[in-house]
């Protein structure tokens, strides 16, 4: 006769057991997690995260628009019509650069050897000791910032790297970029928000051109 102290549970009925114990935690678990899930998002909360992350990133814009505006980067960078007060800026080619084909006029090699610094008439291109360089394209166009990172924006406005690349040459005058490169990151960031969002306009500007090539382009 056995009493039970001789009871024995099947090896097999004591694993499935376990199992079965696991799998219901990990189900009442899932349920709560669902639940909790559901209670803490409000009805709209969801809607109200997105419209406040939108109008942060409208104000991030907005604010990188002014430090552009404020700090002169059309001077060079827009094309320029002459109007009753000089050259003014072109709002159809806003920071769009030195337009692709147009013809320099002819240099006065002269003046720049006694130390003169000479523009064309809608201030897209200068000319010096360093040869000609040509205001870039900063429109969201792949012909101006439109493939940049954040990182090669800062790079070139810290760094004075063409492209933002590290490896590559340096930034020519008249770019003012050591004094940009006293900007705060957060400026750095809403300008660099703000020229991504501006007008796609297509315009390859043309490499600089070094002193050594400009005595051809001496004015007669």
């Amino acid at each position: 006769m056995s009493g039970p102290s001789n009871l024995r549970i099947a090896p097999d009925l004591l694993r499935f057991s376990l199992s079965s114990l696991i799998v219901f935690s990990f189900l009442l678990t899932g349920c709560k997690e669902k639940e909790y899930s559901e209670i803490s998002a409000a009805p709209g909360e969801i809607e109200l995260q997105e419209a406040n992350a939108d109008q942060a990133q409208k104000d991030l814009v907005k604010r990188g628009e002014y430090l552009i505006t404020s700090i002169g980067c059309a001077d060079c960078h827009s094309p320029k019509k002459m109007g009753e007060r000089g050259p003014e800026e072109d709002p159809e080619l806003k920071l769009s650069g030195y337009r692709q084909g147009n013809e320099l006029p002819p240099i006065d090699q002269n003046a720049v050897e006694k130390g003169w610094i000479l523009f064309t008439g809608d201030l897209t291109a200068s000319v010096g000791p360093w040869g000609v360089s040509f205001a870039a394209n900063l429109t969201s166009d792949e012909t101006g910032i439109g493939n940049w990172t954040y990182e090669q924006f800062e790079t070139a406005i810290r760094q004075g790297k063409y492209k933002g690349m590290k490896n590559n040459r340096d930034l020519l005058p008249p770019m003012p970029w050591p004094s940009y490169g006293l900007l705060s990151d957060d400026d750095l960031k809403a300008m660099f928000a703000y020229l991504k969002s501006t007008k796609p306009i297509k315009n390859a500007v043309p490499a600089p051109i070094p002193p050594d090539k400009i005595a051809r382009m001496k004015k007669q």
